[in-house]
């Protein structure tokens, strides 16, 4: 039950633009997605020069002067004209834009469900529940060090956006090509893991032999580098015989 109730929060947040930030990233309407990736790039690029109170001092003036500007472009042509149209941003004052009580409680709970969830990976992550899940997310801090000693965090940003705005449209063009060669990339991280995860259940076999008085050197291990075969352990502990038959 509680596992449907969160897939409904879930839900929730993707039903209203899933569809339309789907359309954003595929171009399916140029003029739109270019006027989202260019404002996008123009904050982004603004921000590797100036400050972010700069950035939103400029932004803020510019759109004041334009606001500004036509205001009383409209005023003085309804003078020149005598005319009365009114405001002439009277469609946009009178226009709704309160967050009701039910909207702020439906983007609470999904906040709410993202963060939970979060926060539980993040523990079972740091504290080791699955030994080969806490050794993918250790590879990946470590190439993280490597990439943060390369670029900043808004050089990072800027890359991702525009990855999201060209990498969908590339991918649909070429799709064939490309899971061929992600194929083989996740057949190779596969096989590291396999090895990886074979080392540390030998490593701790050994330890266990050596606790025992055993010889370390005897053929213990048989087959290639990522299946073995598990010999001379039905004295261990039912702990290891679990081990061997996960092998």
């Amino acid at each position: 039950m509680q596992a449907t109730a969160d897939s409904t929060k879930m839900d929730c947040v993707w039903s209203n633009w899933k569809s339309q930030a789907i359309d954003l990233l595929y171009w399916r309407d140029i003029k739109q997605t270019g006027i989202v990736f260019g404002s996008f790039l123009l904050l982004l690029f603004s921000l590797t020069q100036f400050s972010v109170v700069s950035v939103v001092a400029y932004l803020a003036l510019a759109a004041l002067s334009a606001t500004i500007s036509f205001r009383i472009y409209k005023s003085v042509l309804q003078a020149v004209q005598k005319t009365d149209e009114g405001h002439p941003f009277k469609t946009y004052l009178e226009l709704e834009i309160t967050l009701s009580q039910e909207q702020i409680q439906k983007y609470t709970d999904c906040l709410q469900f993202y963060v939970n969830n979060t926060l539980k990976e993040l523990r079972r992550l740091f504290l080791v529940q699955d030994l080969v899940d806490s050794l993918k997310f250790a590879v990946l801090m470590w190439l993280l060090t490597y990439v943060g000693a390369l670029f900043n965090g808004l050089t990072l940003l800027l890359m991702a956006v525009v990855s999201m705005f060209t990498l969908p449209v590339v991918y649909v063009k070429h799709q064939a090509q490309i899971d061929q060669y992600l194929g083989l990339v996740r057949t190779h991280i596969n096989t590291v893991v396999a090895k990886l995860k074979s080392q540390a259940l030998k490593g701790m076999l050994s330890k266990s032999m050596s606790h025992r008085g055993l010889d370390t050197n005897q053929n213990v291990w048989s087959g290639n580098s990522s299946s073995y075969m598990l010999l001379q352990i039905d004295c261990f502990s039912p702990q290891y015989r679990n081990l061997r038959d996960k092998l």
